[in-house]
């Protein structure tokens, strides 16, 4: 047992030993941000990136990790630091993107997505929707941002109540639930019967706990780790009308710059990432569940009925972001013609797994 010790210290020091003179002779240094914790899927894409990226250069790039708001704080900080080149590689969700890209919104979209394995070949990188996506970026930055790779960060956007539980969009009716300061969402919020309230993340606790909002629409993971039961959070509806997507950008000069063998490590080393944030919700929602429930909380999972009658009350969002979002039709027929695309592949998939 010694001897095993001793020799995985060893490998963590060689390791460590390599790390460091690998970030000393890289010809190119990466700055990587996320505004989240060391708990998040954020943080666990860019360790396997980094580590990855590294390791496949030989040393010949250094990924540089900011956690947290050391380098921006908000998504149009963030965002305008990687177009000017300060920032290297940015991590945000739609809602947090949507005032410089607002036809990012159409991840947002309810209902569109049945599950994990129609959403991850949705967003697959060599998908047709994702090149769409990365073009309009580019164009929409003015060849600033690249838009590396779409990931996940929390799983599935459900219902979560202080007060009323939530079975049907009757039971939505005139509730203050708490939405980002994009449109889109407030949009589906009113659609559903509720009244929509735009609260800051960091307020959302006390928000809840005052009663200035009866509920959010959060991952059972960032549920959790916010500790959103203590302020009263006790009702949970997987209605899954949203998967939340991580859009991953990069300084487009600065991918270029690379000689095309570096590129292609970087490119491999976001699929890597998103891969990492695809499994890592899967796996910490399992305790996160079992911490809810220990914490008083109840979960309800709709019936096929409740949940066609969710479907229906939200339809309306699509028109609105076909009407309003310029755009908005070409996006969203791209997000619903690989929809399509992906469920008819995948029926012929399930009719060889299943006979």
């Amino acid at each position: 047992m010694k001897h095993l010790i001793t020799g995985a210290l060893t490998a963590a020091l060689l390791a460590s030993t390599a790390a460091t003179a690998w970030a000393q002779d890289a010809a190119y240094t990466l700055r990587a941000t996320a505004n989240s914790n060391e708990n998040d899927e954020d943080y666990d894409g860019l360790v396997v990136f980094k580590n990855y990226v590294e390791a496949a250069s030989n040393g010949q790039i250094a990924v540089e990790m900011f956690i947290g708001t050391q380098l921006c704080s908000t998504g149009e900080e963030c965002l305008q630091g990687v177009a000017d080149g300060s920032i290297d590689i940015y991590i945000a969700t739609s809602g947090g993107t949507a005032s410089l890209f607002p036809f990012v919104q159409v991840l947002d979209l309810p209902y569109l997505m049945a599950d994990d394995r129609v959403a991850e070949a949705v967003l697959d990188n060599g998908s047709d929707f994702v090149a769409d996506m990365r073009a309009r970026v580019l164009e929409s930055s003015g060849d600033q941002i690249r838009l590396m790779t779409i990931g996940n960060t929390g799983g599935w956007r459900n219902i979560a109540t202080t007060t009323t539980p939530v079975a049907t969009p009757a039971d939505m009716a005139g509730l203050k639930i708490r939405t980002v300061p994009a449109e889109l969402p407030q949009v589906l919020a009113t659609a559903l019967g509720a009244s929509p309230t735009a609260i800051p993340w960091p307020e959302l606790f006390t928000s809840l706990q005052t009663g200035v909002v009866e509920g959010t629409a959060n991952g059972i993971t960032d549920i959790m780790s916010m500790k959103f039961p203590d302020a009263g959070l006790k009702n949970l509806t997987l209605d899954q009308h949203a998967y939340m997507g991580a859009l991953w950008f990069m300084n487009n000069a600065k991918f270029l710059e690379m000689p095309e063998d570096l590129r292609k490590v970087v490119a491999d080393g976001f699929y890597q990432l998103q891969q990492a944030t695809f499994a890592s919700p899967k796996r910490k929602s399992i305790e996160a569940y079992e911490a809810f429930a220990a914490a008083g909380g109840t979960v309800y999972v709709p019936t096929a009925e409740e949940k066609a009658a969710f479907q229906e009350a939200a339809a309306p969002v699509q028109e609105w972001f076909r009407t309003n979002v310029d755009g908005g039709g070409e996006v969203l027929d791209s997000f619903l013609a690989e929809i399509e695309a992906v469920n008819a592949r995948l029926a012929t998939e399930y009719e060889a797994e299943l006979n």
